[in-house]
């Protein structure tokens, strides 16, 4: 059993940037893929980026050039810099992590387990 907290969240204007994080704590995050998918009230839950292991990455187009994902397994931690925030980007972000070395694609059912996630609200 393990247990996901995200942090970072917050208001922030279009144009501006971000950076989530999220501890995995209970078991060894070097063996987990990890990831991010963010849901808006009503809709159903994006996935929009993974990393593996090994640090390979994989990004949803919609994010695709703006936001990065990065890892730290001796911290237990993954992190996701957002740039260029849009008011589409509103939404809760949830991390994930599942126990496999590799992203299976970022439909939500394959990044694993989620976070309760942490509010991005983008607005002037």
């Amino acid at each position: 059993q393990f247990q996901l907290v995200e942090s970072g969240g917050g208001l922030v204007q279009p144009g501006g940037s971000l950076r989530l994080s999220c501890v995995l704590s209970g078991v060894r995050m070097v063996y987990y893929s990890m990831g991010w998918f963010r849901q808006v009230p009503g809709k159903e839950r994006e996935g929009i980026s993974c990393i593996s292991s090994s640090d390979s990455t994989v990004y949803a187009d919609s994010v695709k050039g703006r936001f990065t994902i990065s890892r730290d397994n001796t911290k237990n931690m993954v992190y996701l810099q957002m740039n260029s925030l849009n008011p589409v980007g509103s939404a809760v972000y949830s991390c994930t992590a599942r126990r496999w070395e590799y992203c299976s694609g970022l439909a939500p059912r394959n990044l694993g387990s989620w976070g309760q996630g942490t509010q991005v609200t983008v607005s002037t």
